[in-house]
C-alpha cells in the first residue's frame, strides 16, 4: 500500500455536530428528547427486593432558543450505563444524570411499567402473583426536583342501590382505581396499591379456591360502594398522609348492567393549599 495513501486513511476528520449549531428562530423547546423507548431494568420494591421489568420511557430535557438541536443518542447511552435499581426514592438521580448528561436546565422523565405482587387468597392462603399497571415520573423545574407515584389497581366495587332495593343479591364489576401522588419519594408503590385495595368493596387475586371465592363474594356484599365514595373515602386517606403533597384520584366502574362505565375524579394540591393559608 502507498505510503501516502496510508497517511491519508489515519488522519481523522472532525465530523460537524449538527445538533450544537446555533438556531437562529430564537424559540426555546419545553421538552425535546425520546418517546416510548422500551428498555429492560430493575425496579426495587419495599421489601428490597428487584424486579426485573421491560419499562417503557419518555425522557425530555429544555433546548434553549440558541441551540438547533439535541443529542439523542445521549438518551439511550444514559439507560445503558444505568447500573443502580430504580426506585421511587432514587428517579430523581436518573433525572439528574439525564439532564446533566444533555446539558439542559430542565427535564422530565417518565417511566412507565408492569409490577407484579405476590398475594395470599383469603382463606387457603394459596399464593399467586397479580399485575399492576405503574408509572414513575420526575420533573425539574426552576431548579425545583418533583417526583410523582401512579399505579392503576384493579379491584371489586359492590353497587349500594342494587343491594339496598334488590330482594337477593347485588350487581357488582370489576373497576380499576387510579392513584397518582406528588412526594419527595418516600412513597412506596405498595403503600398506594394497600391503600386502593383496603378501600374497594373486595380485592382482586389471581388465584382463588372455593372458600376464598366465598369470602370475596360475601366480603363485597358486605362493602357496598359508588365510585363517588371510593374516590372520597381515598381522599380521606391521602388527605392525612403527611407524605403526599398532592393527588388525583379516579375510578372506573365496568358496570355489569350497562354499556357504559361509572367513574369520578378528585384532585388537589395540598402544596398550593398550604402556601395559601
Amino acid at each position: 500500500m502507498n505510503k501516502s495513501f496510508q497517511q491519508a486513511i489515519n488522519v481523522v476528520t472532525p465530523i460537524v455536530d449538527v445538533q450544537g449549531s446555533p438556531d437562529a428562530r430564537r424559540i426555546p423547546i419545553d421538552r425535546v428528547g425520546i418517546k416510548a423507548i422500551r428498555h429492560p431494568l430493575r425496579f426495587r420494591d419495599r421489601s428490597n427486593v428487584a424486579q426485573n421489568t421491560i419499562a417503557r420511557l419518555d425522557m425530555y430535557v429544555n433546548l434553549p432558543h440558541h441551540q438547533k438541536g439535541t443529542h439523542m443518542s445521549r438518551f439511550v447511552e444514559i439507560l445503558g450505563d444505568q447500573e443502580h435499581d430504580l426506585t421511587v426514592a432514587n428517579v430523581c438521580t436518573l433525572l439528574d444524570r439525564m439532564i446533566n448528561r444533555l446539558g439542559a436546565q430542565a427535564g422530565h422523565l417518565e417511566v412507565s411499567l408492569p409490577y407484579f405482587v405476590n398475594k395470599s387468597a383469603p382463606v387457603s392462603g394459596v399464593k399467586s402473583l397479580l399485575d399492576y399497571e405503574v408509572t414513575l415520573s420526575a420533573t425539574r423545574v426552576n431548579g425545583v426536583d418533583e417526583t410523582c407515584v401512579q399505579v392503576l389497581v384493579p379491584v371489586t366495587s359492590l353497587c349500594p342501590c342494587s343491594k339496598e332495593i334488590s330482594k337477593y343479591g347485588a350487581h357488582n364489576q370489576r373497576s380499576h382505581v387510579t392513584i397518582a401522588v406528588r412526594c419527595h419519594g418516600d412513597v412506596w408503590v405498595e403503600d398506594l396499591i394497600d391503600l386502593a385495595e383496603s378501600e374497594a368493596s373486595a380485592q382482586l387475586y389471581g388465584l382463588l379456591k372455593r372458600p376464598d371465592e366465598k369470602y370475596v363474594t360475601e366480603r363485597a356484599y358486605e362493602n357496598p360502594k359508588f365510585v363517588e365514595d371510593m374516590v372520597r373515602d381515598l381522599a380521606v386517606r391521602l388527605n392525612a398522609d403527611s407524605r403526599v403533597l398532592g393527588y388525583t384520584v379516579e375510578s372506573e366502574n365496568f358496570e355489569s348492567i350497562h354499556n357504559h362505565s361509572a367513574y369520578a375524579y378528585i384532585a388537589r394540591d395540598k402544596d398550593a393549599e398550604a402556601s395559601a393559608d
